[in-house]
């Protein structure tokens, strides 16, 4: 053959095949983002809108505003120049986590609380960004802190960067960008563009020379669990956020909007490998080919605490964007299993292939968790079986605002779920 007269060919075909593709399906999908509906479905289990936004005030001020020492997650924690600080903990392990304070900042964003979006982004940027650019996370947040400020560890995750950039860019939207550190826009494209480029550092540790790079892989293009530099990298499928990667190619940095474009596609693709066939569970890490990674965070590759998130995340990509019908058959399938264990009695972890293991102390109380009972639900907004989800919505409406020693992960959970539920979580575009 000759490639002068066959190139050509390959070219037309391609055009052609692109082009029918997309009629059947539009770039923007046929989800939220292209028609600018989300569904409540509380209000189609039966619930009145004014019920459901009196619920997720009601755990909005109990998780930011109620009892310190038994309800609040949230802490008033003085002012600097910048204006209030705020800080969300994990009560029961005494830390500020990157974890919370983004979800704390997205909540606050969704429902226009911006006092508090602030007030938490301050103090993330006073004490958790890592400014020195000389040290190893330079450009990234330490993961966790003590309540005043001290770090815990240098490294960073990837899940709080992720949510911090969401945040940011719905706030630089939603209010507009301000100056210094309330330009959410600039902060959000100066996170963004980290995450994807940030060259490698290296400096002493304690353990020996410590090596940090972006926190996504280029090839697949992949979030990692860590962006430390490893023999065998990694990701974690609860960090997978498609819904967003879509956000970020039509809004991040024009440098990067392809690679993001390509992460989406790859992250569906990869929640279909890595959730099992039976159970639809995933792993709390993950090689790039979805097949557990066994770290000392994860044993035996089981179902913990992380990958309760795995399902709303298809789930939301799904709500947003429809452009992968694989969710729906995903959402079906781990829904059926929870069904299966008791809709109101599951416990928390489990092994991939569904056998129940117990409960981690510290992490969440021995029983139900309202965590997992949220993102169980979220998966609502994917799945087929509708008379199924409804058993799942109800299940969440009937359970407590989580409060005492493990109120914070099942209180972001939990209060996010509602949100995602009744379609007060949104995408907001630019003006």
């Amino acid at each position: 053959m000759r490639i002068g007269r066959a190139l050509p060919l390959l070219w037309i075909a391609a055009a052609l095949a692109g082009a029918a593709q997309a009629q059947s399906a539009p770039a923007d999908g046929s989800g939220a983002y292209a028609t600018g509906h989300y569904r409540n479905l509380f209000v189609e289990a039966g619930y009145s809108e004014k019920a459901v936004h009196k619920k997720i005030e009601a755990a909005f001020q109990q998780l930011f505003h109620g009892d310190p020492q038994t309800q609040a997650i949230a802490f008033d924690a003085g002012s600097n120049a910048n204006g209030p600080l705020m800080y969300v903990t994990d009560w029961a392990n005494h830390d500020v986590r990157t974890e919370g304070m983004s979800y704390g900042m997205m909540i606050a964003v969704e429902l226009n609380r911006k006092r508090e979006f602030d007030a938490i982004w301050n103090w993330a940027k006073t004490y958790m960004y890592i400014s020195d650019p000389k040290a190893p996370s330079y450009q990234f947040f330490a993961w966790s802190c003590k309540t005043d400020g001290t770090h815990n560890s240098e490294g960073a995750a990837p899940d709080g960067e992720s949510y911090f950039a969401m945040a940011l860019l719905f706030a630089a939207n939603r209010w507009g960008s301000g100056q210094g550190i309330y330009n959410y826009q600039a902060e959000a494209d100066k996170l963004l563009t980290a995450m994807v480029h940030r060259p490698v550092i290296t400096a002493p540790g304690k353990y020996g020379p410590h090596s940090v790079g972006p926190m996504m892989h280029a090839d697949p293009p992949m979030i990692l669990f860590v962006p430390e530099i490893m023999p065998h990298p990694f990701t974690d499928p609860s960090y997978h956020l498609p819904a967003f990667y879509e956000l970020w190619a039509r809004w991040g940095p024009k440098q990067d909007r392809e690679f993001w474009e390509r992460a989406a596609g790859a992250s569906r693709a990869f929640f279909v490998h890595a959730a099992n066939p039976k159970t639809g569970l995933t792993p709390v890490s993950a090689n790039f080919d979805g097949t557990p990674m066994v770290t000392r965070f994860s044993q035996s590759g089981e179902f913990g605490y992380d990958a309760w998130r795995t399902a709303s995340n298809w789930s939301v990509d799904w709500s947003w964007w429809h452009k992968a019908p694989a969710e729906q058959e995903l959402s079906d399938r781990i829904q059926s299993f929870f069904a299966s264990q008791g809709i109101d009695s599951y416990g928390p972890v489990y092994t991939l292939d569904g056998k129940p293991l117990g409960a981690t102390p510290g992490l969440t109380p021995e029983g139900h968790p309202a965590g997992l009972a949220g993102t169980n639900a979220v998966a609502g907004l994917a799945a087929t079986d509708q008379a199924r989800a409804k058993q799942f919505v109800v299940a969440l409406w009937n359970t407590p605002i989580p409060s005492g020693h493990s109120r914070y992960y099942d209180g972001m959970l939990y209060l996010m779920s509602l949100m995602h539920l009744s379609g007060e979580f949104r995408i907001w575009a630019p003006k």
